[in-house]
């Protein structure tokens, strides 16, 4: 069994529209359905599908680029404005 095998529960959108403005790689990761140790690897490796800020041993994966490579956007919010 490889490491993209592992069952992971994705996130819904409610709950990606619901993350604060930065999240880890083990919640970005969930949001695609990989396992945090498959997001990690991508991370480390330069090819997370979105953006990854890295500050030392820390690795912060902006919200509004994870819902933008998702396509997940804030309806409500775009009809409010």
């Amino acid at each position: 069994m490889t490491q993209e095998d592992t069952a992971v529960r994705a996130l819904t959108v409610r709950e990606v529209l619901d993350l604060p403005a930065t999240v880890d790689v083990e919640t970005a990761s969930r949001a695609f359905g990989f396992s945090r140790s498959y997001g990690y690897s991508l991370a480390r490796s330069g090819q997370f599908p979105c953006r990854v800020i890295r500050s030392g041993r820390l690795f912060r994966v902006q919200t509004l680029d994870l819902r933008r490579v998702l396509g997940v956007e804030d309806y409500a919010a775009a009809a409010a404005a």
